[in-house]
């Protein structure tokens, strides 16, 4: 057996004569275990936290969506869908237009985005699994589905006695009479979504034709094109093909970078909630070693005899080295084991609830489980490190 290593174990399981030092190294261990406990619980509260905020905009967002580098429309060609179609990777893609517009509702106006989808629109996100009330358009209709804040701003309601009408701007140049400077439509408001506040203000879906014929777009005129792709897909891939297709011409974003602020905010968070319980626990291994600085002078005569016997000061150091490894790796390794038990216990009996029918979210995940390992082993070795290096030759002469 390794000598430094044999001599570690034995200062590890047996206890000092010093009732000081064996009560610091206990706070020193419980700091490492609950430390380890509670940094792998916030992780994994906080995994969940991302996933079910991100599920909210998941609804709405596809996969990618394409939209015109140089303008705000997008002409797509027989060809060009032929092609797309032939695409490996896609599962089904949805023209649409978005416009922000005007809505009328009895004596009330909301300025918000007018979203034209076709019949595939429902395959690509899954929008109608947020369906509120009502059912989801039908195409070639004038049918509306209408975020819920939007519902409330308008006080709208069901009785089509009232009108809901759209107003959108024409195009082009020149002075025009106020009467004649819009499109306008009247509506019917058939379903309402409700999915997060930002989102149910944001949009009220129409159908692609309607939509077109607002913005006196021709048929295969769109503001962009949302695509379905398979599970493990190569998005990279499918993306070089797509500008291919479009002649580089066009502007191509994942779910990720459509919702670019929201991921950045989330990993600032994650960032900032883990260097804050990795400073916590910096504060505890002081602890340990102070314990270990402690054992070295209680074990001073020791080391004297070991040092006269020719142990190197080096494989002395090495001693309290292992020993603040070991206190860390097992440590670490309880506390590990006890987090991972509280989030499974979590997720299986949902002991936490936020409300009487949610439960708080938490997710286990094995980057985590790392992620802690790693945090743990590396500030215990470094801070035994540190401790171990007060064994020098002026102390052992």
């Amino acid at each position: 057996m390794n000598f430094p290593f044999y001599i570690a174990k034995r200062y590890t399981v047996s206890f000092s004569k010093s009732s000081a030092i064996n009560i610091i190294t206990g706070i020193a261990s419980l700091g490492i275990i609950v430390g380890a406990c509670a940094l792998f619980v916030v992780l994994s509260v906080f995994s969940g936290l991302r996933d079910f905020s991100l599920s909210f905009s998941n609804d709405f967002d596809p996969d990618l969506k394409i939209t015109n580098t140089l303008g705000k429309s997008l002409v797509v060609s027989d060809q060009q869908e032929k092609e797309i179609k032939a695409i490996d990777g896609v599962v089904s893609y949805s023209k649409t237009i978005e416009e922000r517009v005007l809505f009328l509702y009895n004596g009330k106006e909301v300025v918000t985005y007018l979203k034209g989808v076709d019949s595939l629109y429902s395959k690509v996100n899954n929008v109608e699994k947020s369906l509120y009330l009502g059912n989801w358009l039908q195409p070639n209709s004038p049918e509306v589905v209408i975020g819920h804040g939007i519902f409330q701003k308008l006080s709208l309601s069901f009785d089509y006695s009232i009108p809901l009408e759209v107003y959108v701007p024409k195009p082009g140049k020149g002075a025009i009479d106020p009467k004649q400077a819009f499109n306008v439509s009247k509506i019917l408001p058939t379903g309402i979504y409700a999915v997060s506040e930002e989102l149910d203000n944001k949009y009220v879906f129409a159908d692609l034709g309607l939509a077109q014929e607002l913005l006196q777009f021709k048929p295969n005129q769109v503001s962009g094109i949302e695509f379905k792709l398979k599970s493990g897909a190569n998005q990279g891939a499918i993306s070089d093909q797509l500008q291919t297709i479009f002649a580089h011409k066009i502007t191509i974003k994942n779910r990720e970078q459509m919702n670019d602020s929201l991921y950045k905010m989330l990993n600032t968070e994650q960032t900032a909630l883990y260097l804050i319980f990795t400073l916590v626990i910096i504060l505890t291994l002081f602890t340990l070693a102070g314990a270990i600085i402690m054992l070295i002078i209680d074990k001073q005569k020791n080391l004297k005899t070991l040092y006269n016997l020719g142990v190197e000061v080096k494989n002395l150091r090495k001693i309290f080295l292992l020993q603040g490894t070991i206190l860390t790796v097992v440590g670490g390794s309880i506390g590990l084991a006890l987090g991972i038990g509280i989030v499974l216990l979590q997720q299986e009996f949902l002991l936490v609830m936020i409300t009487s029918s949610m439960p708080y979210p938490v997710i286990f995940n094995i980057e985590n489980v790392l992620l802690v390992l790693a945090t743990i082993f590396t500030l215990g070795f470094i801070s035994s490190l540190i401790a171990s290096s007060r064994v020098t030759k002026k102390l052992l002469e």
